[in-house]
């Protein structure tokens, strides 16, 4: 009997050894990706989004002279 006591101890050390390396890995890994999403995807996000009003806005500015254009055309 102890020596099954003995090897449950053993798997289970080596289970709780494995589950911390993963804990470990996945902290390292957790904190490069909120980094990577800081430093790269938010500024490449806030870049485009300003374009994309940019464009909507000239859009916008077109249909507006559009609509002047055929009001004053009906006339």
């Amino acid at each position: 009997m102890k020596d099954f006591n003995r090897k449950v101890e053993d798997a289970s050390a080596r289970v709780n050894k494995s589950v911390a390396e993963a804990a470990d890995r996945m902290e390292k890994e957790t904190a490069e990706f909120i980094a990577y999403l800081n430093d790269e995807v938010v500024p490449a996000v806030r870049q485009h989004s300003t374009k994309a009003l940019r464009v909507a806005a000239e859009k916008m500015s077109k249909l507006a002279d559009y609509l002047d254009e055929v009001k004053s055309d009906r006339r």
